[in-house]
């Protein structure tokens, strides 16, 4: 049986090409396409990929969901009629609820980090003016002091007081019994999103990114790599000795 890792897939290499021209394999005339580089997973990964876009097609969930989507996308964007030009109008808040109402959906769970309660607050209010019914549940749901879980005292953001310990499993079964038809994640911890996503039954999207030095704006940091945050090009997060291992 052959490494399916043999063939990994780089869609980075193309950034260049985008960057230059605003073209890559996938996004240019198909009579006159760019060339794939080595990594290109639709030239490696072809079987997948047809696979993927057949459960788009018909009439299932998973198709409305896609075909939505792209509707929404499409619905984003104005076009000046004096210069063609794309203007994007709606935020993602916009279109997480163009999403919902085209979709149907109207019970929505916002699973919430307890630090931005007062956002949630005002995303909810949003989501009732726009007919929707928001249900949240806080990460601290429980309130369990972490070392009742085997976090020790150190490992703490203030050692030595009570500090309760997020809970994104309960997050996700509590909107699982209220029958959510879509989750918003706001400002969960990485690795609690992951949890939540995974026992959530409802569609999870992203609303807010946690990043505690950018205000929630995790992309800044992809964008200052020649400035401030060029560190991360150098010098490793964690010391070789504290990395897991399995």
């Amino acid at each position: 049986m052959s490494d399916p890792r043999r063939c990994e897939p780089d869609c980075s290499l193309c950034s260049g090409s985008w960057q230059k021209s605003g073209a890559t394999w996938c996004w240019s005339d198909p009579d006159q396409p760019h060339p794939m580089p080595g990594g290109c997973p639709s030239r490696t990964k072809q079987e997948t990929i047809d696979q993927s876009f057949d459960l788009y097609r018909g009439d299932s969930e998973d198709a409305r969901l896609a075909q939505v989507a792209a509707k929404v996308e499409g619905m984003c964007y104005l076009k000046d009629p004096d210069s063609g030009a794309l203007n994007a109008r709606w935020t993602r808040v916009e279109d997480s609820i163009a999403l919902a109402r085209l979709m149907g959906w109207k019970r929505i769970g916002i699973a919430t980090c307890i630090g931005l309660l007062e956002e949630t607050k005002k995303l909810s209010d949003i989501l009732r003016a726009q007919g929707l019914i928001p249900l949240s549940v806080c990460c601290k749901a429980g309130s369990i002091d972490k070392l009742e879980l085997g976090i020790s005292e150190q490992n703490k953001v203030r050692p030595g007081t009570f500090e309760p310990a997020c809970n994104p499993v309960a997050q996700a079964r509590i909107l699982n019994e209220q029958q959510t038809d879509m989750n918003l994640i706001v400002g969960l911890c990485v690795g609690h999103d992951m949890l939540f996503s995974k026992y959530s039954k409802a569609p999870v999207s992203t609303l807010v990114a946690k990043d505690r030095v950018t205000g929630h704006n995790p992309v800044a940091v992809l964008y200052g790599q020649n400035f401030y945050y060029k560190r991360l090009q150098k010098v490793p997060v964690l010391p070789p000795e504290e990395n897991g291992s399995r």
